[in-house]
Formats: structure tokens, sequence, C-alpha cells
């Protein structure tokens, strides 16, 4: 009870099957001692579920899991959760999913917790799983920015409607928007949704975001201006001034990093450290015990809408002294 609960955000545009993902995740006895926020209970079937109400915005479902609704302030509705759970009103929870709307910006979610210290004290981010309408979503991505942060913003991507709609035309989309992202097919067999939530081994993680690099030279511009490039610095890089230099660029570009990941080589430092960001939204760095593979360079890798990798150069040159080349 004292370690900090993962938040897990469910994301996804309209119709893309995060409702369905959500009930086979609920289905699920591995997520059974989960807690669920959604809009409206009634938006996700249950009802087939229902154990009993705990009260009137809260269920408790046969396989566990408590669902509350969240009606107006997220913030509010997460402490009453722990609230709640602290007193022993609510089962135990080891874990929160969001489920997000259709057409919402998944990052003030995130930033909900980054923003309180009440909130980070007992909740830390978890994964980011988004769905894909296999049918829908080259037309998405040419028209709803909306798509294209949803995609960014994601650790995991989950393919939908492949049983009527080819994956294979939006492989590439996905991949130039969020080279680092897994992405998986709701309608395979083998998938087991519990690991969609699963705290991936890090040094796996930065070794599929930064290597190999070439994966990222070439990445085709998304329709509404996304693209991602990897940095590579061939010394170690010191610790204050890039936490200087990364909280002033998300300072003022945040609205157009919509990620941020990197390996670091710093300089003093036996180990590797690997950075997570979402816009404004730093994760704790993590210290890893060893490289991954062979190259010790820093790696930065960025996913940006309509701004340059040359302003982004420039600003790292000025602050880091560093000319870095690009994999």
């Amino acid at each position: 009870m004292s370690e900090r609960v993962p938040l897990h955000l469910l994301s996804g545009f309209l119709g893309s099957g995060k409702t369905t993902l959500l009930r086979r995740m609920l289905d699920t006895p591995a997520l059974g001692d989960s807690a669920v926020l959604v809009n409206e209970l009634g938006e996700i079937g249950l009802d087939h579920h229902l154990l009993r109400h705990i009260d009137g915005e809260t269920v408790l479902l046969r396989s566990g899991c408590i669902c509350c609704t969240v009606r107006d302030d997220l913030g509010a509705a997460l402490k009453d959760l722990l609230n709640r759970r602290a007193r022993g009103e609510v089962p135990a929870f080891t874990r929160i999913i969001v489920e997000s709307t259709g057409l919402a910006d998944p990052v003030p979610i995130l930033s909900t917790v980054a923003a309180d210290p009440t909130l980070r004290h007992h909740l830390r981010i978890g994964r980011v799983v988004t769905t894909v309408d296999a049918v829908n979503a080259g037309l998405q991505n040419r028209q709803q920015p909306e798509f294209a942060k949803q995609v960014a913003v994601a650790d995991r991507l989950v393919l939908t409607k492949t049983d009527i709609a080819s994956a294979e035309p939006i492989f590439p989309v996905l991949r130039a928007i969020n080279p680092g992202a897994s992405v998986h097919l709701v309608m395979d067999p083998s998938l087991d949704v519990a690991d969609l939530l699963a705290e991936a081994d890090t040094r796996a993680e930065a070794l599929a975001w930064t290597t190999p690099p070439s994966r990222l030279r070439s990445a085709p511009a998304h329709e509404a201006g996304v693209h991602s490039f990897c940095m590579v610095f061939d010394r170690p890089v010191d610790w204050v001034t890039l936490g200087i230099w990364l909280t002033m660029l998300l300072h003022a570009n945040g609205a157009s990093i919509l990620r941020v990941k990197g390996l670091l080589d710093v300089a003093g430092a036996e180990h590797p450290v690997f950075i997570n960001g979402v816009q404004h939204v730093m994760h704790q760095p993590l210290h890893l015990d060893e490289w991954p593979d062979g190259d010790r360079r820093s790696r930065l890798v960025f996913i940006v809408r309509d701004l340059s990798r040359e302003l982004i150069e420039r600003s790292a040159r000025a602050f880091l002294g560093h000319v870095p080349e690009y994999a």
C-alpha cells in the first residue's frame, strides 16, 4: 500500500475500440485488482458484469475491478478514490486505468498527476495504450490533429478492426509518428491484454526507442506536420546543463514537442540514464544498471509537430556546446 499506484491511460480516437478493449481488460483475472475511471459507467456496457453497487457512481465487478465515474475534475476523482481505499470503503487496488474520451488530448490527464503533489506522492504514470482504427486511421491521420497526438504519446498501439481492413497501410504512418511504441493487433489470439499494462524492461524500452537509429532516418512527414528524429551526441552530457536546456525547451515549445525520450551518457556517471517526457510532463529519470547495447553515445528522440529539427539543433548547440549527429 505504501508503493505508488501506476495510473494507466487508455486513449484512442472516436470509434477506435477503446471500450471493447477495456471490457476485455475488465474480464481478465490478472487485472482483477484494478480501479477504472470512465466518464459514464453506461458507456462501457457493464450491466452483465455488475456484481453490486457500492454507491451511485461506483460498482464492483465480478472480476474484482472497481469502476467509477469521472464527471468533472479528474484530480478530485483520483483523490477521492485513494481516500476511499485508505478508509477501506472500496477494495484495495494495485492499478488505476483511466479511459479518455475519443476527442481528448491525453496530455492533460498525465499532467494532472505530474502537477499535483498529493497525486505524485501516491501515483505514478504507467502505460499509455492507444487504440487505432485500421478502417479509418488514414482519414483521421489526414484530418484530425488529435489522432497524431494520441499516437505520439502512446507506449502501446493496438490496431483494431483488422478483420475488415488490412493493417499494412497504417504501419508506416504509426512508425512515422511514433517509432518507439510497440504495435499489437486486437484480433491476434495470442494477445494478452494484461501485458499491455505490464511494466516494461527499461533497457529493452530504451533499445526499442533509440536503436537502430537508422529506423528514424527519412521518416515521412505526417499530414498534420508531425515528424520524428534522433539526435546523437558523441561525448558525455552534463546533467545539470541538459536539465536546464530541456526545461527551457519544453517551456518554450512544449505544445509542439509531443514526445521526447533519451538514453544518456551522463558525465561522471558509470551507467546510462533513461529519460521520458510528454510535452511539458517529464517522468522521473531512470538509472539503468548497464547499457542495452554496444553504443555508448547519448541519443535523444523527438516527436514534434510543426517544429523544425534545425531549431532544436541550434538550441542544443547553444546550451550543450555539442553539434549533434543525426541517426
